[in-house]
């Protein structure tokens, strides 16, 4: 189906049947990706090398630890110097990136050296390495390393299916290295009636998943919390051109709402099954239909999306060893209550297929998931100091899991360079099987500082 939308999409460029292309601005904003939040910041800073090439970027100093002993885990959770330097030619005919952070890291095993971009670990982490331009007036292309987001949620994702850093998210790095980059191509194009957005990957990238390298988490076929003493072994598909995704946002504002439909077709992003004779982690195949609505609610924005995952390796659900297709549903608001004062609310639901067939399949004395899980989350921020001090509250609780996740920050700018942050992820449960529950030995504290620069 996808293939099929490449081909119309490209037929009606041909035929001139798009209108004109919104302007493209300079840097990559206008092929709909936003950059990550750092750069923002230091690109409002006189930072130009030339009329047409920048020099910015960030070095830090991040360290955690765990508020309680886990068996499975060295104490300390962080204890990392970072430098990230932006690179960026941009002129009207093409805009060129690259973003590379160098690291030493004092907890993850060296011997992971910097060549292996799929876990972002080892010595150097590649974050971007791009080139955009306009085709014609109603199709832009970005080809390379790159980040991708698309989607209403916040911190919940239903519709984007790019990969994600849940190692990074958990210990406590900046939530910028939440979204993990991959080797796409995105085209961009522009019509009165709608925009399209399609994504390539010619190779499967997962996400940086927890594989109990650095987190503890709970492995059914073990039936108890795993660690670095018994990490995780996966069967990644890596074939170029053979095990790729494709990705589609059909988008376009309407009566002040933005509504947009979604098509995903690749493969579950972090391991969603095992291989029953070897134990290992698997990534079965997924397609996923889709859309979503965001606009002006009472005093507020509204949001709403749904999904549905198709778990195309094990249509029937009875297979133990693969993750049943589900339904997912997300609706937030969120509203300024007073001055520099914001709340954010939302509702989650996972709501598994064939659900009969799946507790059937299920091995003896194997704990149980119930057919729905139902998520509320909370989002209190507050700024103070003239806006220098940023302080955040992030509650994620699960009702029918009776398990939650707390994320407590402060993040404090002493100038136009220096940066202040501490917090905490707080996980707790009744259950070690479940999706919280399983990370209580993870509960960790953290402290980072941040020299930012431009020349």
């Amino acid at each position: 189906m996808i293939v099929r939308c490449l081909g119309i999409a490209f037929a009606l460029v041909c035929s001139g049947a798009w209108g004109a292309a919104p302007a493209l601005p300079k840097g990559l904003g206008g092929l709909g990706t936003s950059p990550p939040a750092a750069d923002s910041a230091v690109d409002e800073t006189d930072s130009a090398l030339s009329r047409d090439l920048t020099l910015a970027g960030f070095w830090e100093g991040r360290s955690g630890i765990r508020t309680q002993d886990d068996p499975n885990q060295n104490q300390a959770t962080l204890g990392e110097t970072r430098l990230q330097l932006r690179l960026e030619h941009a002129d009207e005919r093409v805009t060129a990136r690259l973003t590379t952070d160098f690291l030493l890291d004092a907890v993850q095993d060296q011997d992971q050296h910097g060549l292996d971009q799929a876990d972002g670990e080892g010595y150097v982490d590649l974050r971007e390495a791009s080139l955009a331009f306009r085709v014609i007036k109603q199709a832009d292309i970005k080809a390379g390393r790159q980040i991708l987001t698309w989607g209403t949620g916040d911190l919940i994702f239903v519709n984007d299916l790019f990969p994600k850093d849940w190692v990074s998210f958990l210990i406590g790095r900046d939530v910028e290295y939440l979204k993990a980059p991959s080797t796409s191509v995105k085209l961009a194009l522009f019509s009165d009636f709608a925009n399209l957005d399609l994504v390539y990957t010619p190779r499967f990238e997962p996400d940086r998943y927890i594989d109990g390298d650095r987190l503890s988490f709970f492995n059914p076929l073990e039936n108890r919390l795993v660690g670095e003493d018994d990490n995780l072994h996966t069967d990644v598909p890596d074939q170029w051109w053979h095990d790729d995704e494709f990705a589609l946002r059909l988008h376009r504002q309407l009566f002040g709402y933005q509504f947009a439909v979604y098509g995903y077709r690749g493969y579950w992003k972090s391991p969603a099954g095992f291989d029953l004779t070897n134990g290992d982690g698997i990534f079965p195949a997924l397609s996923v239909v889709g859309a979503s609505v965001e606009g002006p609610l009472a005093a507020g924005i509204g949001n709403l999306e749904i999904g549905y995952y198709d778990s195309r390796d094990d249509r029937d659900g009875d297979d133990p060893g693969i993750r049943n297709s589900e339904l997912r549903v997300l609706a937030g608001y969120r509203q300024e209550l007073a001055r520099d004062l914001t709340l954010g609310l939302q509702y989650y639901l996972e709501r598994m297929q064939d659900y009969g067939d799946y507790r059937d399949s299920l091995p003896p004395d194997n704990p149980s998931q119930d057919r729905s899980r139902h998520m509320l989350t909370t989002r209190l921020t507050r700024l103070e100091l003239d806006q220098n001090l940023r302080l955040s509250l992030f509650v994620f609780y699960s009702p029918s899991d009776d398990d939650g996740y707390v994320r407590p920050s402060a993040t404090f700018s002493v100038d136009d360079h220096w940066t202040l942050e501490g917090g905490a992820n707080w996980f707790f449960g009744d259950e070690k099987h479940t999706f919280f529950g399983q990370f209580q030995d993870d509960t960790n504290l953290y402290a980072a500082i941040r020299y930012n620069f431009a020349q």
